[in-house]
């Protein structure tokens, strides 16, 4: 059998018992006095209007927000024709030309001033300068 120094044994001592009382300590509230008063909780956030029910029924189930639907987009901004690739790997966006051609474009560049920022699964992020824009992707024939 193993013997243990006196000292080691006084530090095993000392450690069982800071294990012993620290959740103690901790759950009886040791925050400086203050355990007895009430928490002050925070004035509720203001809501806006809230949309009738009617209005979640009337819309698309994948349509793009009413916001993103109602957002002009700039004349000048490229024409989004596709989105090759994986998302977040190699990814690159089909745009048309002015001159009716195609071009594609990584995240990054650029075409007539507008910068590719983000791609998504149906449209394109382009930014110029603090002028963001969605651009998606144009809808195809039904009948196809």
């Amino acid at each position: 059998m193993a013997v243990i120094a006196r000292r080691d044994a006084i530090a095993l001592g000392l450690a069982a018992t800071v294990a012993l009382a620290m959740p103690a300590a901790l759950l009886s509230g040791g925050d400086g006095g203050t355990a007895g008063k009430a928490a002050q909780a925070p004035p509720p956030l203001g809501a806006s209007a809230v949309p009738p029910l009617a209005a979640a029924y009337e819309r698309s189930l994948f349509g793009a927000p009413q916001d993103a639907q109602e957002a002009e987009i700039p004349a000048d901004a490229p024409q989004l024709v596709g989105v090759v690739g994986r998302l977040g790997a190699d990814a690159v966006a089909l745009v048309r030309t002015p001159e009716g051609g195609t071009r594609t474009l990584r995240i990054g560049e650029a075409v007539d001033g507008w910068q590719l920022a983000s791609l998504a699964i149906d449209a394109a992020f382009f930014t110029r300068g603090a002028e963001r824009v969605r651009v998606p992707l144009p809808a195809g024939d039904p009948g196809q």
